[in-house]
């Protein structure tokens, strides 16, 4: 809960920028005080109390000191893609930034409200972000280079104030929700001013502080809110559906609680980019090193059609490991018989993330470690014969993780094997696959963060042609065999 200050108003409220070793006062005939503070102790206090935004420079959006429980900067044009208010000197270099935001509506995979630090333009800044069901902490480098450094799961990222937290301390910045470490990484910027941010969202932003490079807070979860995070529920009752043998029926493994701390998604930071305006074949294996690969020319349009090419084509037998996926990403990874996909990224989705062809019934794709964001529709797609195993995953805002090809002109009986994964909501299925067809789905593991249990696996009528029709959306205990399944 937010407590207003019981001072005057001309005490609540206070703005220092530092120039040049001298501080320039932001107050005067706005009732605002401020402290001369040393090059090295960059200050913003600001808790909107007085109703203005004298100090902020404004880029983009609708901005307006709002009642939201009590005063606090909204930015309410949530059509603008990007949206932002800068404050402090462009010469400041290690600080700590905190702020409360609340995201007022946060839907879409671009949807993002937050803070910024070492902000050295308009699109180059440290950002900390609340996201759809997580919060992300990365680097911008021009519009279109962002750098995940990390990111944390947070069920309750669109709903209420949460309190973010940017440190940045020579080549380190670290991000922090309600007190919990959301990631730490290598900043490649080195000074410029703090700010707030949007992009396709509405936010509310209040007691923004800027202070000397502070310690870590004391590790804890973070704050939860009773009307976005479900209440662990334990799933017992078989759907109407099962049948009536001892078949297992899945089941929320136990003892989640409220205050237990949200799952993280570490994800790696790109050593490099390259991009790729052709796919790129791989026989045998490939190491990526972390380096972030995305489309260029014609597989740079970052449209969803059915039908482009690949980034990367993997021959039978191939690896492909420590690849981070940008945006273009075209359609992903090919696989044209059994292959490995051992710690790979996708920052963004296109079509869709990975593809399983070939034509041997004894073929196997593996994806082992690594994660996804942002799949409108799919994130794995298995078209070809064969077995699919996921296992040690980890995605968000997705609409299925798996999906057994529907309709395609020359069907068979697909496995998929789900274990050791985390997923959080927007999700609308973790499998689909056609039991008609002798489709199996085995999960034995998994935890949806802000998901329920219709969200574990969906069960078609597959077709050669036309579209497939949806005849269950729970495990059956026979096709769809879900166990250790955690709702969180």
């Amino acid at each position: 809960m937010k407590h207003a200050d019981t001072a005057p108003s001309r005490m609540r409220r206070r703005r220092a920028a530092v120039v040049g070793g001298m501080a320039v006062v932001l107050a005067g005939a706005v009732g605002l005080t401020a402290t001369a503070f040393a090059a090295s102790a960059p200050s913003i206090s600001d808790n909107f109390e007085d109703g203005d935004t004298a100090g902020w420079s404004k880029s983009g959006g609708s901005w307006a000191v709002v009642t939201d429980g009590s005063k606090a900067l909204r930015q309410s044009d949530a059509g603008s893609e990007l949206a932002r208010q800068f404050a402090g000197d462009s010469g400041w270099t290690d600080y700590t930034l905190t702020a409360k935001v609340r995201a007022v509506t946060l839907s879409g995979s671009a949807a993002a409200a937050g803070i910024v630090a070492r902000a050295g333009g308009a699109h180059q800044f440290e950002r900390l972000v609340l996201v759809p069901g997580a919060v992300r902490l990365e680097e911008v480098r021009g519009g279109d280079s962002v750098t995940v450094l990390g990111s944390l799961a947070l069920a309750s990222a669109a709903s209420g104030f949460h309190t973010l937290r940017l440190d940045v301390g020579g080549g380190t910045v670290t991000g922090y929700v309600d007190g919990a470490k959301v990631g730490s990484g290598t900043a490649k910027l080195s000074k410029g001013k703090a700010g707030l941010i949007t992009t396709s969202a509405a936010a509310s932003f209040d007691d923004v502080s800027v202070t000397a490079l502070a310690g870590a807070p004391a590790t804890s979860a973070p704050t939860a809110t009773a009307t976005a995070t479900p209440t662990p529920t334990k799933t017992t009752a078989a759907p109407t559906t099962a049948p009536t043998t001892a078949s297992p029926s899945p089941t929320k493994t136990a003892t989640a609680t409220a205050t237990a701390t949200a799952a993280v998604t570490s994800w790696p930071t790109a050593t490099g980019t390259t991009t790729l305006t052709a796919t790129k074949a791989v026989s045998g294996s490939f190491d990526g090193k972390n380096v972030e690969f995305i489309g260029g020319g014609a597989l740079g349009d970052g449209g969803q059609d059915e039908g482009q090419d690949p980034l990367f084509q993997l021959a039978d037998g191939a690896t492909l490991a420590n690849v981070i996926i940008g945006a273009p990403a075209a359609d992903g990874v090919h696989c044209a018989g059994s292959c490995t996909l051992k710690n790979v990224w996708w920052l963004d989705v296109g079509e869709d993330a990975a593809t399983f062809k070939g034509t041997s019934a004894s073929q196997t794709m593996t994806i082992d470690g690594g994660g996804a964001m942002h799949a409108s529709d799919k994130v794995f797609q298995h078209n070809g014969p064969g077995t699919f195993v996921i296992k040690n995953f980890q995605a968000s805002d997705i609409g299925k993780l798996y999906r057994s090809c529907g309709n395609c002109s020359k069907q068979f009986a697909r496995k998929v094997q789900v274990s050791n994964v985390t997923v959080t909501a927007p999700l609308k299925t973790l499998v689909g696959i056609n039991p008609n067809l002798g489709d199996t789905a085995t999960i034995t593991g998994a935890t949806l963060i802000g998901g329920k249990s219709t969200n574990v696996c969906a069960l078609f009528k597959g077709v050669t042609s036309g579209e497939p029709t949806q005849t269950s959306n729970v495990p059956d205990g026979v096709a769809c065999i879900a166990t250790g399944i955690t709702l969180k």
